[in-house]
């Protein structure tokens, strides 16, 4: 038996062979998901997921990173989840360049690009990406692409967040850029944040049950 919750409702609801059986009363309790039916089950309900479970679940959407010729062992990928509340991207970044010294932070500003594509030329790798996803032409930092930036940690880093700025349908073909540099979150267009070094196209996740 697979437990899961719902926010909206507070309730959970068990689950067996990949059917919702019944609804219980809540509970704090959610279990390893038993099967191939039941995680195909959840992911499709994904948005009433509670969290614990959500990390146990493939994502809907997903982007494959790479660094630029200039930083060839910089690697990652970031998953997208539907939720009740937005959408969770989650990060995880290896072979991120270390500071030169104890006072400069390893901080990469990260975004989603309008462009569909990592290509580009010898001066911008991937300026095909083009500019911050913005469709409601808000100043920066208030696109809809503009996420939290990445913390460095010897070469590596991990984010979670939750964010309502984008529908996963929305970021279907669209880019996730990281920069060598930090978002001051205030200059305009992009946050000063310097060279792009890294890009993956987002793309849609079949699941298949």
């Amino acid at each position: 038996m697979t437990w899961f919750l719902c926010p909206q409702s507070k309730a959970s609801f068990s689950v067996k062979a990949g059917t919702i059986l019944q609804r219980q009363e809540p509970t704090g309790e959610v279990s390893h998901i038993l099967n191939k039916k039941a995680r195909c089950l959840m992911n499709r309900n994904a948005r009433f997921i509670h969290p614990e479970t959500l990390w146990r679940t493939r994502p809907q959407a997903w982007a494959s990173v790479r660094g630029s010729a200039l930083y060839p062992n910089l690697f990652g990928t970031v998953r997208f989840y539907e939720h009740l509340y937005g959408v969770v991207v989650v990060t995880e970044m290896e072979g991120l360049p270390n500071p030169e010294n104890v006072c400069s932070s390893p901080v990469f500003a990260f975004h989603i690009h309008q462009g569909g594509s990592c290509t580009g030329d010898e001066a911008d790798p991937f300026a095909d990406s083009g500019m911050h996803y913005n469709p409601q032409n808000c100043p920066h930092p208030y696109h809809a692409g503009d996420m939290p930036p990445l913390f460095g940690v010897n070469g590596y880093a991990f984010s979670a967040f939750l964010t309502d700025r984008f529908t996963l349908s929305e970021i279907i073909g669209k880019t996730v850029v990281l920069h060598v540099s930090f978002d001051d979150f205030s200059t305009q267009p992009s946050g000063n944040a310097g060279a792009k070094i890294a890009c993956g196209k987002i793309v849609r996740r079949i699941t298949r049950c």
